[in-house]
């Protein structure tokens, strides 16, 4: 995409999305700004100096679906933070339309954001060329973005190719476990804004309340016959279940082994259903704070791991952009302190030459 074809979109974006935007990306750099950590030195034992310090990677791929719905809010996600961490080349691809254009808000946010070249390339081909470059799109070193399956498989093929990647993230999912405290209406408007992303993503509502099982499943039918995207939605549905529990424990445990991509909280006792999670991609606690606050405006990054990969994996995040570096520096009086924990190690796995890069150092002093 050349840069005239870039301003030409950023002017047919209305004015009261280019705020909407704009809010949303305070929100995001605001979060991922407080994510920097500064560099860890520590002397470890007398004359022994340790330190970590973190350096941007150089290349990283962004991808942008689109198919069904142009999703610049993952611009927002995904070139955000890499500007923050100082990415000095991020490269977008998204698949154009059947005319060959990209939607012009995809590239009113790019721009927004730093990204620093554009294709218009979508789908396998597009994780293809970003995993091993071609005459026009650059190699890169990492590759950040959702997808169908298909791009989901490419991307885990790339780390074949020494390119990393952020992590599996494939079709949408989302778990809402509610009891009688919660609002059966929010709730089926949740499952349905996750529904409707394709037709193999999954919702599903865990609940010990059978009353709001009952009302929850009145609520989706009513809702779902005035959505644009119906038709995708209702078969995310087919694909989605409502589960009634008779304890919060064993809701619990069954939330913790599915380990959702997101995960909505609606019970009276909340804290002390939040502190047993230990699998989930992100969480949204309560009735007034809907998936869709993180899917765009909120601050969290919503480029998180699905198919029970968060057991593994986090979402993206400022360090997803980064790599640590360690270094070290010993002196004379530390090594002498050291060197014969190491020549004693050395030995005792048969490393011979191992032990003499301590010996001759401390012979030397002597």
């Amino acid at each position: 995409m050349s840069p005239k074809e870039t301003a030409a979109a950023e002017s047919r974006v209305p004015q009261s999305l280019k705020n909407a935007i704009e809010i949303a990306r305070n929100n995001i750099l605001t979060f991922h700004k407080a994510q920097k950590t500064t560099t860890v030195k520590v002397e470890t034992q007398a004359g022994v100096y340790c330190w970590q310090k973190k350096t941007p990677i150089e290349k990283v791929g962004l991808y942008i679906p689109g198919g069904s719905a142009p999703l610049f809010s993952t611009v927002l996600m995904l070139a955000t933070p890499a500007n923050i961490a100082g990415c000095e080349e991020i490269v977008l691809c998204s698949p154009p339309d059947k005319n060959g254009n990209l939607p012009d808000v995809i590239l009113y946010t790019a721009k927004r954001c730093g990204v620093t070249k554009i294709f218009k390339v979508g789908g396998m081909q597009a994780i293809a060329a970003m995993t091993f470059g071609t005459t026009t799109i650059p190699q890169v070193d990492k590759i950040f973005g959702p997808g169908n399956q298909y791009v989901t498989v490419a991307k885990q093929l790339a780390t074949q190719y020494h390119v990393a990647i952020d992590m599996p993230a494939g079709p949408s999912e989302l778990m809402v476990v509610a009891d009688e405290t919660a609002d059966p209406s929010f709730i089926a408007s949740d499952l349905l804004s996750q529904a409707e992303h394709g037709p193999d993503s999954q919702v599903l509502l865990i609940t010990t309340s059978k009353a709001i099982a009952e009302e929850t499943q009145k609520a989706v039918l009513l809702q779902l016959e005035n959505l644009d995207r119906k038709d995708i939605a209702q078969k995310a549905l087919d694909n989605s279940k409502i589960i009634v529990f008779n304890d919060d424990q064993t809701a619990l445990d069954f939330a913790n082994q599915y380990g959702a991509e997101h995960l909505i909280v609606c019970v009276k006792e909340e804290e002390e259903f939040i502190e047993g999670i230990k699998s989930a991609g992100s969480v949204f606690i309560g009735n007034y704070t809907p998936e869709s606050a993180g899917d765009y405006a909120s601050g969290t990054n919503h480029t998180l791991p699905t198919n029970g990969y968060v057991r593994q994996y986090s979402g993206v995040n400022l360090d997803s952009f980064l790599k640590a570096i360690t270094y070290q520096k010993i002196t004379k009086e530390g090594l002498m302190n050291l060197g014969p924990a190491i020549e004693e190690m050395a030995a005792a796995e048969g490393l011979q030459a191992h032990k003499n890069a301590v010996t001759l150092r401390l012979k030397s002093m002597k």
